[in-house]
């Protein structure tokens, strides 16, 4: 069986301040989904859901870090950093993905938030958008 993106699994939306994020998100009708570190990537999430939609906010945990959400931040400040598309073969997609020269940044997947297999594919590979490949539970 080939593995195959399932939909829209959440839009990561680099924040600096979860809080003021959560409100207003909450203000519009979003429903809390959890908080949660994720060490592994330096960041806390927290899930704001809308029906369907997933709306993942990142805050990192050393704004001074050099790369990922808060390198993002300082260099264009809060707003979209990644989609994330859903599958239930996270690893079999990234294989299918290297015979097109798309590889996921670090070259494997690995542990995500939500105890999830996920992968990040470089921007430099997709047009200019960083996409998660996220194991979506059946």
């Amino acid at each position: 069986m080939t593995a195959q993106v399932e939909g829209l699994a959440h839009i990561g939306v680099a924040v600096g301040d979860l809080a003021q994020a959560e409100a207003a998100l909450a203000a519009l009708g979003g429903k809390s989904g959890g908080r949660e570190v994720v060490a592994s990537e330096g960041v806390e999430v927290s899930f704001v859901n809308f029906g369907d939609l997933r709306i993942e906010l990142l805050r990192p945990l050393d704004p001074e870090a050099e790369g990922g959400v808060a390198g993002f931040l300082r260099r264009r400040g809060p707003g979209v950093h990644h989609i994330a598309l859903g599958t239930h073969d996270v690893d079999g997609l990234v294989e299918q993905l290297g015979t097109s020269g798309i590889a996921p940044i670090g070259g494997s997947s690995r542990s995500g938030a939500e105890d999830s297999r996920v992968a990040f594919l470089h921007p430099r590979d997709t047009g200019g958008l960083l996409i998660e490949l996220c194991e979506v539970k059946a």
